[in-house]
């Protein structure tokens, strides 16, 4: 009669323990404030990562007459008043490229990186609620608000597709397959930009109405309207330090055969991105603790 208690409490005891190797341990500690990316947590919030694109991409649009027209519409318009404006009128140099296959190709990855800019900034203090209450790695809104506009990217891709099948501007090498490798270089610029004013605009308010003003200078300083290696060679290394130049000059030479990017000027282009990139992360993770607080 005593042995069978016993038994019973060994089993309960089995049991017990085996439903603790299936529980989740969960270790809360400070987070490291070293410009890094966890994988692992950002892996294992995915889904909420997934849901927070899914509904910006649906809210975007939203009660809007003609929805993702607008991808096509926007720079459709933006190019034909480039075409009109700088390459009629202030006879912007082109090189061998016609003009608006040239303004194209760069208009679209601008668009781009001027929408994610915008958005990233805006993205911890547009989800109040979610900082605000519930914990998931914060590093997630920039990240989620660069991902949408790829989304428009790629719709406002089927503008160029026409301006080049209208003059014939193919791609005639090998060097297309590293058009992406230079729009990864937008996306990186862009999200280390979107870390750093992201943190400032948690804290003051009036970093949002900087961002237009130095969105309509970026164009005019990283060949837009006009093809790169046509200007004195000094300007071209003062350019570099902006990434989005050798964005455009790259993803021009993947798409429409332009001159290739001068392999200093791009490193330059490199370095800088790098370093607005760890630099805006560091300033994210020092600041990360306080956006509860703070926003």
């Amino acid at each position: 009669q005593l042995e069978r208690p016993r038994d019973r409490v060994s089993d309960s005891g089995h049991d017990h323990g085996h439903l603790d190797a299936d529980r989740r341990v969960v270790h809360i500690r400070p987070a490291s404030r070293w410009p890094h990316l966890d994988v692992r947590e950002l892996w294992h919030y995915r889904e909420l990562m997934f849901r927070l694109v899914w509904r910006d991409i649906v809210v975007r649009y939203k009660q809007t007459f003609l929805g993702v027209l607008w991808s096509v519409l926007v720079p459709a318009m933006t190019t034909t008043v480039y075409v009109i404006v700088f390459g009629k009128f202030a006879n912007f140099p082109s090189g061998n490229t016609p003009y608006p296959a040239l303004t194209a190709a760069g208009v679209i990855p601008m668009q781009y990186f001027a929408a994610a800019l915008s958005s990233s900034s805006n993205s911890l203090v547009s989800n109040l609620g979610l900082v605000t209450k519930v914990y998931f790695p914060r590093i997630m809104l920039p990240l989620a608000a660069i991902v949408v506009p790829l989304v428009d990217f790629a719709i406002g891709l089927s503008v160029l597709v026409v301006v080049m099948a209208v003059y014939g501007t193919w791609p005639a090498g090998p060097e297309v397959l590293l058009a992406p490798v230079f729009l990864g270089l937008a996306v990186v610029t862009a999200l280390g930009i979107g870390f750093l004013l992201s943190t400032l605009t948690a804290r003051w308010r009036d970093v949002p109405y900087m961002i237009p003003v130095f969105l309509q200078i970026l164009p005019l300083v990283s060949g837009v309207m006009y093809a790169l290696h046509q200007i004195p060679e000094k300007w071209q290394w003062f350019f570099s330090v902006n990434p989005m130049s050798a964005v455009i000059a790259g993803w021009r030479w993947g798409l429409l055969g332009e001159a290739a990017p001068q392999l200093g000027q791009t490193a330059v282009s490199v370095a800088v991105a790098l370093v607005l990139f760890f630099g805006g992360l560091a300033v994210f993770r020092s600041f990360e603790p306080r956006f509860a607080d703070t926003i």
